[in-house]
């Protein structure tokens, strides 16, 4: 009995990664809401490359685009997190966080931002990120 045991890991583990598909797709392939987002924020840049990952019923979305731009879709096609090299739109940040970063670092940028489920995070131009609620009130820098 004991020696049927050691299968169990290798099996749990196969099952797993059947679960979890990650696959590139043509810019075709992706929902309209999440088209119209990247057409709406970053109307310059061109998509290099869209990975679906579908694990159990969810599917996510991660495009990349030109200028070194990912961003980062929910299984409901709401954007989850956008990171750059460079400085973000002004469209993409809420007005909250943006007039807090203008107002007490106003010589840096955004250059990534983050929803989790119960607060926002942005980086800063010169590494620093911030931590905000949900609803853009300051919370801490996080180190």
């Amino acid at each position: 009995m004991k020696g049927k045991f050691w299968m169990l890991p290798i099996v749990l583990l196969l099952i797993a990664s059947a679960c979890s598909k990650e696959s590139v797709v043509p810019e075709e392939k992706l929902p309209a809401s999440i088209q119209s987002y990247i057409s709406t924020h970053f109307p310059g840049d061109s998509i290099l490359q869209v990975v679906k990952d579908r694990e159990w019923a969810n599917t996510s979305y991660e495009v990349i685009l030109d200028g070194s731009t990912k961003l980062e879709f929910n299984k409901k096609n709401e954007i989850k997190s956008i990171e750059s090299v460079t400085e973000l739109p002004a469209s993409v940040i809420p007005s909250k966080i943006s007039a807090y970063v203008e107002e007490k670092y106003p010589d840096r940028f955004i250059r990534s931002w983050e929803l989790d489920d119960n607060r926002q995070e942005v980086e800063l131009d010169n590494g620093i990120e911030l931590v905000f609620n949900l609803e853009g009130g300051f919370l801490r820098i996080d180190t």
